[in-house]
């Protein structure tokens, strides 16, 4: 499987570029319209960290057969490679409002929404993926964020990481170096992932992270 980023505001953006970025060029996202959250994210590329990992889960992968390449226009969403070689990928225009409204209905597909993209338009260009400033979509920070309760914990460690930027607490670069050491000093629970070692997760991840952040 081959999983997309338009690069976000800062692709190609070396590290010590990026530890100069201010607030409003980490909103600023070319292509894609979206929260402060998720913008952030992207810039970052966190959030294909996160999809790594959902990939991994939901179609049984090993993290070896996922990967993650740069596609500026944001036309072709993801790709899947199969065993003959052969590939289909998903097109659609960068709208947030279809894959919200597809979540909403699925398994129905509404009509509208969105407009179709002409096919008459230039090819979208898909380049490798090449990391410069912030990593976090790195295979290996997925991998350890990938153990049962981790997608969960993450998560509120970067919301809580990720808030410090609007607020202008700390540099961009400071978010895989926040959520790395979350995960890394988190104990796993039990094998059998339950709402109440979710809910712990959430809260000692949360916690945590703002006493790094605090510590700095």
């Amino acid at each position: 499987m081959i999983l997309t980023g338009s690069g976000g505001p800062f692709r190609g953006w070396t590290h010590a570029e990026l530890a100069k970025a201010s607030v409003r060029e980490a909103l600023a996202h070319p292509v894609w319209q979206m929260g402060p959250k998720i913008t952030i994210d992207s810039a970052t590329l966190m959030n294909k960290g996160l999809e790594v990992i959902e990939a991994h889960y939901l179609f049984g992968l090993d993290y070896s057969q996922i990967h993650v390449v740069i596609h500026p226009e944001g036309i072709v969403h993801a790709l899947a490679e199969f065993r003959d070689g052969s590939m289909t990928a998903q097109f659609a225009v960068p709208d947030m409002r279809l894959p919200i409204q597809l979540a909403l209905a699925w398994p129905e597909r509404l009509p509208g929404g969105v407009g179709p993209r002409p096919a008459r338009r230039q090819p979208p260009v898909v380049r490798a993926r090449r990391s410069r400033g912030v990593p976090c979509d790195r295979p290996g920070l997925s991998r350890r964020r990938a153990r049962p309760d981790l997608p969960r914990g993450h998560e509120r460690g970067q919301r809580g990481r990720g808030h410090g930027l609007p607020r202008g607490q700390d540099p961009l670069t400071r978010i895989v170096e926040v959520v790395t050491a979350v995960v890394d000093e988190h104990e796993a629970p039990s094998s059998v992932v339950s709402v109440v070692n979710l809910e712990r997760a959430d809260t000692w991840a949360r916690r945590r992270a703002a006493e790094i952040i605090e510590a700095r």
